[in-house]
């Protein structure tokens, strides 16, 4: 029995099993959740790997569709409330936007500053190599 290629086809329609493939890997890569849906259907958010969601949709996403612009910001209300996402949208060879992918940035939480408070070798080691930049 031979096996069905799978491809994947991002267009206005996608549904989130298809577009899944795609958030996956961008949560592979970045170690980070991801959201994506296209324009006329929900989609996916994906943690640690695994789909969380198959009807998933939110308010940033649904901007960057309709501005067609990647839209940088911290979100307000909700399951990521205070954190950073990106999103940014797809486009079609028009240079329409039929799909939306966002990451939630969970490390730009994290105040380093407060990490290392107690690290103080390590704070001057950074202030060092960033003066032997300058000189």
């Amino acid at each position: 029995m031979e096996e069905e290629e799978l491809s994947i086809v991002v267009n206005a329609d996608a549904a989130a099993e298809e577009i899944a493939p795609i958030a996956k890997a961008v949560n592979d890569l970045f170690v980070m959740p991801v959201a994506m849906r296209s324009r006329n259907k929900k989609g996916v958010r994906v943690e640690k790997g695994e789909v969380m969601d198959f009807g998933y949709t939110g308010p940033v996403l649904e901007q960057v569709l309709e501005e067609n612009r990647v839209i940088r910001t911290n979100l307000l209300k909700g399951r990521y409330a205070g954190v950073p996402v990106v999103v940014a949208p797809i486009r079609n060879r028009e240079g329409d936007a039929v799909a939306a992918l966002g990451i939630f940035d969970l490390v730009g939480t994290v105040d380093l500053g407060a990490i290392f408070v107690d690290y103080p070798h390590v704070l001057e080691q950074v202030r060092s190599y960033h003066k032997a930049e300058r000189e």
